[in-house]
């Protein structure tokens, strides 16, 4: 049996990415899993690429309607939810002076609002003793340049893990928080390669690195599956860096 077995899982932005390695490796472990995205043909490719014990909803965790409408959705088909994965987020990066309304306003209505707004239309088809992940990033304990907004939406993810621990108590419900270090994927790909600095930074991002590498959303898939399983069972409220050691030294 797989360490998820039986399990009904939620992932969002599940349709890419560190979000697509988790479906995959919750399905290998024996769960049933729920993707969302915003663009409907790249959902369906992730669904095609999953291939069993998935259904995709098209969807935008910024918007209240578009989750009420994917969590009745869940609620009409399977009933209740055992694992959320809140995972959607953006990355865009600005230096303080050159910060716009609508870079904070689209970085902080998916990270943060619609990241709360996951967990809280979620509740009611957790059972008691569920689990909750939440994708956070080392940027919340790091200060690098031009990343001012993006990093505090991803503070702010982590103060939730804290915060919902305590009010998720007395249901036993962990709540925990994956930060992942510098991971190759395809949106990191196109934001470096659409920088000045190319491959050069790429390299430099690298070396910066104590394991000399990027890491791999699998890698991250791996982490999150832990958490979310018996194997966690006595682990809330807390942060685990996948970092390849970056934030650690």
């Amino acid at each position: 049996m797989g360490k998820l077995e039986g399990k009904i899982a939620l992932i969002t932005g599940g349709n890419g990415g560190i979000g697509l390695a988790t479906a995959k490796q919750f399905v290998n472990e024996g769960a049933y899993v729920f993707i969302t995205g915003r663009r409907e043909q790249e959902l369906a490719a992730a669904v095609k690429e999953i291939g069993r014990n998935v259904t995709g909803v098209q969807g935008d965790v910024s918007s209240l309607g578009d989750l009420d409408r994917l969590f009745a959705q869940i609620k009409r088909e399977k009933g209740r939810l055992d694992i959320v994965f809140a995972n959607a987020g953006v990355a865009k990066y600005a230096p303080l002076g050159s910060i716009t309304e609508e870079l904070y306003d689209s970085i902080f209505d998916i990270n943060v609002k619609g990241l709360l707004f996951t967990v809280q239309k979620a509740l009611p088809l957790l059972p008691d003793g569920a689990s909750i992940i939440l994708n956070a990033s080392i940027v919340a304990s790091k200060g690098f340049s031009a990343n001012s907004v993006y990093s505090a939406t991803k503070a702010a993810v982590r103060s939730f893990a804290r915060t919902w621990t305590t009010d998720l108590k007395d249901r036993r419900i962990r709540v925990n928080a994956v930060s992942p270090g510098t991971i190759d994927t395809p949106g990191l790909s196109d934001l470096l390669a659409s920088s000045e600095v190319g491959e050069q930074r790429k390299k430099m991002i690298a070396n910066s690195v104590p394991m000399g590498r990027f890491g791999t959303a699998g890698e991250i898939a791996k982490a999150v599956v832990f958490l979310a399983s018996d194997d966690a069972s006595y682990i809330t409220g807390t942060e685990l860096f996948v970092d390849g050691g970056i934030a650690q030294v």
